[in-house]
């Protein structure tokens, strides 16, 4: 299985989406008189500690793919959980742009009625939730990229198949 690097485009479309479904969701509390916007504070804590626990998740696994396979510790990490930390920090680093979005519109919505209390707690949760979010983002691409295997050391390697060349040219010498 090959997996390739979330391209920088979808983190913008899922951000864009977010801010449209963000600004939406203010506008209709707005016309509808039922209002939705905000954001708990228990939200905003537990996309903090998940956050956390995919970065410490990654930096064990970038640990253990990168020290030699006769020095590694035997731990819990194997192939199927560094599998799952690969996907949280993907999913982690599009959420956190949906959701950055999310906050953002719902605050660029709130903005012209911020001298009401109800608003104005609103924006700074709505604040407090989108930096978090922003977070999650830049955590989850840098999990994406924690989780890079190294290069093989195979006969593939350009490393490897230059220094075969050397020694075949060194053997042509010698003969």
């Amino acid at each position: 299985m090959k997996t390739r690097r979330t391209p920088w485009w979808q983190y913008v479309i899922g951000a864009v989406l977010g801010l449209l479904a963000g600004i939406g969701l203010a506008s209709y509390g707005e016309s509808s008189g039922l209002s939705l916007i905000g954001a708990p504070w228990i939200v905003t804590g537990l996309l903090a500690v998940l956050g956390v626990i995919v970065l410490i998740l990654a930096l064990q696994v970038h640990k253990y793919a990168n020290t030699d396979p006769k020095k590694r510790p035997h731990s819990f990490i194997n192939p199927t959980i560094a599998v799952y930390t690969l996907v949280l920090s993907k999913a982690l680093g599009l959420a956190g742009a949906t959701l950055a979005g999310w906050y953002g519109g719902q605050i660029v919505m709130s903005l012209s009625h911020i001298e009401a209390d109800f608003y104005a707690h609103a924006v700074t949760e709505c604040a407090i939730a989108a930096v978090v979010c922003i977070a999650d983002m830049i955590i989850g691409i840098i999990g994406e990229w924690l989780c890079q295997l190294p290069p093989n050391e195979g006969p593939e390697n350009p490393k490897i198949r230059e220094a075969k060349r050397r020694s075949d040219i060194a053997q042509a010498y010698k003969r």
